[in-house]
């Protein structure tokens, strides 16, 4: 694999990618090696080993969309998962496919190699409810199956997203985690609509809606009740006659969903965290095209402060790309996705301000938002 050389964050990224508004003295660690190798799994886990602790512990992280050849592969942190004698879990998704139901989704993790460990679907709903500062849910529907573990690794592979700017662990607990209705409930608001003027109703749009949501093409209608608001006709539509409307506000509410559904599980379960920045797409594990990766592998991160390891896998990526916004910038995504680390952090879900520790070499910096 490509190596990354981490240096310095540059001052653009710390001053220019946003203001929390709170400048919280607090500074969570978060742990890094640049080696995504077996080797390198093995080490940084057990930097967070006793933040994770012992008993029934859920793995949790993406089994791969057939045809996308962007997921971790599962070698890499066999031992971990033998060593805690862990179970990988997971929820169906929303878009129709092999992922959609229990037992072709368990099909697909066997397919990509997640064969050392048993399989857990939460394909049963609880409703978490009394959720403090959220603003757009008043109760979270989710996997119930998470109540028979003591804690959860997260595991996510660190990418861009078209609706948030970029997913890690945040987008992995929600979304990952909630049941199909919870995912709908995210994306309540994302559903499109067409420009007849640029729409030339070539039709494919409806051949590759999951969920056979386009009803007519002359002119495009939408059955909102069928839509999941997946976004795959905007990604494929050639004449880029499709897209959500206020594009800048439904994405940042679309955001802020996606965080309250982390909170609310966050809040529920003991969790710690590993991001991979590897094979760094535009695109998201769901999709089975997301584009070429942008950025040279970087490197793995782990922490128990889930909004600390985000703000990190971020800063990285910038640094990477010399840019402050890359995955807005330069993945030319619907955001930069720095509104997923304010709304988190205000939330109390974890801090802006980390320690980067370089377990390869032994340096520490201290990264503060500004």
């Amino acid at each position: 694999m490509k190596k990354f050389l981490i240096s310095t964050i540059t001052a653009c990224i710390l001053v220019s990618c946003g203001n929390s508004n709170q400048m919280d003295e607090t500074v969570s660690d978060v742990f890094f090696t640049e080696h995504i190798t077996i080797e390198g799994f093995d080490k940084i886990f057990e930097y967070i080993a006793d933040d994770l602790g012992t008993g029934n512990i859920a793995f949790k992280t993406h089994f791969g969309e057939p045809g996308n050849p962007y997921f971790v592969k599962p070698y890499l942190f066999e031992n971990i998962v033998n060593k805690l004698n862990a179970t990988f879990v997971e929820t169906n998704v929303l878009y129709g496919g092999p992922r959609a139901t229990t037992a072709s989704h368990i099909q697909v993790g066997l397919d990509h190699g997640f064969t050392y460990a048993p399989i857990d679907i939460f394909d049963v709903e609880k409703t978490i409810e009394n959720i403090e500062g959220v603003k757009h849910y008043a109760e979270f529907y989710v996997g119930e199956g998470m109540d028979n573990y003591d804690a959860m690794l997260i595991l996510s592979r660190f990418k861009g997203h078209g609706g948030t700017g970029f997913g890690g662990a945040i987008k992995n607990v929600s979304m990952g985690l909630a049941t199909p209705r919870g995912k709908k409930a995210m994306h309540a608001n994302n559903i499109p609509v067409a420009d007849m003027d640029q729409c030339t109703k070539c039709g494919i749009c409806k051949a590759v809606c999951p969920e056979d949501a386009i009803i007519s093409l002359n002119p495009v209608t939408i059955d909102r009740d069928k839509c999941t608001g997946c976004g795959k006709c905007i990604e494929l539509c050639p004449d880029k006659a499709l897209d959500v409307p206020h594009r800048d506000e439904t994405h940042r509410v679309f955001t802020e969903r996606l965080v309250e559904y982390a909170k609310a599980i966050q809040d529920k379960h003991k969790m710690v965290y590993i991001n991979v920045l590897v094979d760094i797409t535009p695109g998201c594990d769901c999709r089975s095209n997301p584009g070429e990766p942008f950025v040279p592998n970087i490197g793995i991160l782990a922490s128990s402060d889930m909004v600390a390891i985000e703000r990190a896998s971020y800063d990285l990526v910038a640094k990477a790309m010399g840019c402050c916004e890359p995955f807005y910038k330069i993945a030319q995504n619907s955001g930069s996705g720095y509104h997923q680390l304010i709304y988190a952090h205000q939330l109390g879900m974890g801090n802006l301000n980390y320690r980067l520790i370089n377990i390869d070499t032994g340096k520490k910096k201290i990264h503060r938002d500004k």
